[in-house]
């Protein structure tokens, strides 16, 4: 890996020696029978040869909102296009392609560049937002392939290398650029929502090879020239990089796009544990030895059947140790339905090992109703209920809407619908009932509960 690095260091040090004696012959020599393919030769390092090997299948992800604003009273809806720009990388022959959730979000249309310029329209296969990642795909292509590597064994100050397309177009070129540097660290807790992107930025690989805007999406490679991460969040005062990016492990990715291509979106796991949350104004540092400390467990969920129990301390899952909330949100992200995870927690002063068996989110097994066509509801139970920290005692969770239907209404995903004119909820039904009802004859109000606040929103079903 460091062998051609090394060759150019030595041949930079010989001509210094020859500039410092100016009477040695035999360096003078040396200079003068170096060939241009000598010279060639150390040109090439590990460098150019991994890019060389990658750069062919990083593609830019080009990317359309339509936002709709409408006035519900008068009926006129105005459109508005925003743009989008990103990067990402193909992942198979056949046009599967790897990129962030937050690049595609929203988009009504994909399209995808190849570093030649040629341009085709992508479709989105499925998206995570909670790991921020996505696959897309284009047809009728036989196209070069990233090769995939593995974050298990990465070395810190080893060579990373970051390939995408920096603030899109503007410099008026189609193929991916190129930044190196180091891989600075890994198992990275980003402990705000700071830089490009929005998801959850957890257990993440840290490099100083220069992410800017436009990044998002574009692998980040070792000097083998297989991808190790996905680029995905900077942090930066500025905007610009300033030395501090963080991707997402190729491994994490890897099995996220795999349920993805297999069933279109994500099995939720879901393990019935709400961990003791820090409180705000914490001293930074002593978060990072806060420990995993429960604070409930949700009834008949799988920590309690398990037995776990409030005021239990979660010391390690799997083979990941755990010091504070962060770790328990990075080991997490590795939970898959179905499996068994040991878990060793300290009660009083004993410990002792217990094994989790996941099981999906309850709300994905409860029966759903649809409203609207594009909108599906599930009756708030005391297990979603405790599970998502919701503060209403009964309500229509919505599990699922379309981005038009959501823009139209005022509705997302995950609101608890609890009162719609002057009907109160208590199950999905009652909404559906009562939506069904005041369509076509007024106005419908719908109050909800969002992230614990309480909101309302007006629309008009004809």
């Amino acid at each position: 890996m460091s062998r051609a690095p090394g060759a150019l260091l030595i041949t930079l040090a010989l001509v210094g020696c020859e500039g410092a004696s100016p009477s040695s012959s035999s360096a003078q020599s040396a200079t003068t029978a170096a060939s241009p393919t000598q010279v060639e030769a150390s040109r090439r390092t590990a460098i150019t040869a991994a890019v060389a090997r990658v750069a062919p299948s990083v593609v830019t992800v080009q990317t359309e909102a339509v936002e709709r604003v409408t006035d519900f009273y008068f009926g006129r809806t105005v459109e508005r296009s925003r743009p989008g720009l990103g990067s990402g990388f193909i992942v198979n022959a056949d046009g599967t392609i790897l990129t962030n959730a937050h690049v595609v979000a929203g988009a009504s249309r994909i399209s995808v560049a190849l570093p030649g310029g040629a341009t085709y329209p992508a479709r989105l296969i499925g998206a995570d937002e909670t790991n921020d990642l996505a696959v897309i795909k284009i047809d009728g292509q036989v196209l070069p392939v990233a090769p995939l590597g593995s974050s298990r064994d990465l070395l810190i100050g080893e060579w990373a290398i970051a390939i995408g397309n920096p603030f899109g177009f503007l410099l008026g070129n189609t193929e991916p650029s190129v930044t190196a540097g180091v891989v600075s660290g890994v198992g990275r807790n980003i402990a705000a929502g700071i830089g490009e992107g929005a998801g959850v930025y957890v257990d993440m690989i840290q490099t100083d090879a220069s992410i800017n805007p436009g990044n998002s999406g574009g692998p980040l490679i070792n000097a083998s020239g297989e991808v190790i991460g996905v680029n995905s969040s900077i942090f930066s005062p500025s905007g610009g990089s300033i030395g501090l990016g963080f991707a997402i492990p190729i491994d994490r990715a890897k099995r996220v796009m795999e349920d993805l291509l297999a069933h279109g979106v994500i099995r939720r796991p879901w393990d019935g544990i709400n961990i003791r949350v820090v409180p705000p104004g914490t001293n930074p540092r002593d978060i990072l030895s806060a420990g995993v400390v429960v604070r409930s467990v949700v009834p008949g969920s799988p920590a309690d059947r398990a037995g776990v129990r409030t005021g239990d301390i979660i010391l390690r899952a799997g083979d990941r140790a755990l010091r504070n909330p962060y770790d328990w949100q990075a080991a997490r992200l590795d939970f898959r339905v179905g499996e068994a995870v040991p878990l060793l927690i300290r009660r009083g002063g004993r410990e002792s090992s217990v094994s989790l068996r996941i099981t999906d989110l309850p709300e994905l097994t409860a029966p759903r109703v649809a409203v609207l066509q594009e909108v599906q509801l599930v009756t708030l139970s005391q297990q979603i209920r405790e599970s998502r920290r919701i503060r209403s005692a009964s309500g229509a969770l919505v599990v699922s809407i379309s981005e038009r239907m959501s823009s139209e209404i005022g509705l997302l995903q995950d609101d608890v619908l609890l009162q719609i004119n002057n009907a109160r909820i208590g199950s999905a039904e009652d909404a559906a009932r009562a939506i069904n009802y005041f369509a076509g004859r007024s106005v419908i109000e719908v109050w909800f509960e969002r992230n614990g606040q309480l909101g309302h929103t007006y629309f008009r079903v004809r």
